[in-house]
């Protein structure tokens, strides 16, 4: 790849996903167009999956996927990252106009028996009605059998821990915690490459056919940790919210110019409020870059008061 062709971040095109519990806030809170008269719950924004791909949206490499990305130009965009078929995160916008199922997603020894994908997540809270909340682990430990009982009876919600929201607020999943998103909140989230969720209850909705939703009760009894009670929002250390082995993310307040990572460490950045830029390239509330790890001009610059971003990489 040529220097010419490293000289901005890459945007991608948002990839749009209609949900039974989405509406329209990524638009009115963004300003992202969505498509008419649909329900959005999803927006995805970097994705390397066989269903679905970000292609680059400006610049030398407009058009590309970021598989393409990934298979020819791993080194110069994205440095010493380790082995994988895939870009291995996710990164999508979840707007919970009601709220989302319970759910579980499966540990990675789980996985491999269960023929899915290992999958853990962190939550930022975007924006977040007065009356937010999410659903995170269990009251108090339970045993397997108990809450199989009660998923028969109908129950289950009675013995999930909810715990209120507020806009700057974040939440780490690892794989095997029951969650699911309260109505009310807009979130990015930041997963492993996965797809696989497990659904043990759907507050007994039905689609516009007045059927059920799938769910996937004896795979989720597999995955599912019954000791893990009360669980707490995440505590930033500083500009930390987060450092696991898949990705760390930090929040930045970016009153001055900064080099977002090392020469030879990628990194996405979204911008959370104010605006920004990097090598003539623009960010506004709700939009993301990815900064090339070889790309030269590596500065961050605040054009607004107040301007705030989330940093995401891949531990090297």
């Amino acid at each position: 790849m040529s220097d010419l062709e490293l000289t901005t971040p890459l945007t991608f095109r948002p990839i749009f996903m209609e949900r039974i519990w989405g509406a329209r806030r990524i638009e009115t809170e963004f300003g992202k167009k969505l498509p008419p008269n649909v329900k959005i719950g999803e927006s995805w924004e970097i994705v390397d999956r066989p269903e679905a791909q970000s292609i680059v949206a400006n610049g030398p490499l407009k058009g590309k996927t970021l598989h393409d990305l990934w298979t020819q130009d791993r080194q110069s965009i994205f440095g010493n990252v380790a082995e994988a078929a895939r870009f291995p995160l996710l990164i999508k916008f979840l707007d919970a106009h009601e709220r989302l199922s319970l759910q579980v997603h499966p540990p990675e020894k789980v996985a491999s028996i269960l023929g899915g994908e290992p999958k853990t997540e962190f939550w930022y809270v975007a924006a977040a009605d007065s009356d937010a909340e999410l659903f995170l682990g269990f009251r108090e430990p339970i045993t397997r059998d108990q809450f199989e009982k009660a998923l028969h009876e109908g129950t289950a919600a009675d013995y999930v821990y909810k715990v209120r929201v507020n806009t700057g607020d974040s939440a780490f999943l690892p794989a095997g915690r029951l969650h699911a998103v309260g109505a009310g909140n807009l979130l990015i989230e930041i997963q492993q490459n996965s797809d696989t969720t497990y659904r043990v209850f759907d507050w007994n909705r039905v689609d516009d056919k007045g059927k059920p939703r799938q769910l996937h009760i004896e795979q989720a009894l597999q995955c599912i940790d019954f000791d893990d009670a009360q669980p707490r929002l995440l505590e930033a250390e500083g500009e930390l919210l987060l450092r696991h082995k898949v990705f760390e993310v930090q929040k930045w307040n970016l009153d001055s110019p900064r080099e977002v990572t090392p020469l030879g460490q990628f990194a996405v950045v979204c911008c959370l409020t104010g605006q920004l830029a990097c090598a003539n390239v623009d960010l506004a509330p709700g939009e993301f870059f990815l900064v090339p790890a070889q790309l030269q001009d590596r500065q961050l610059k605040p054009l607004a008061v107040r301007t705030t971003l989330l940093r995401v990489t891949i531990p090297v």
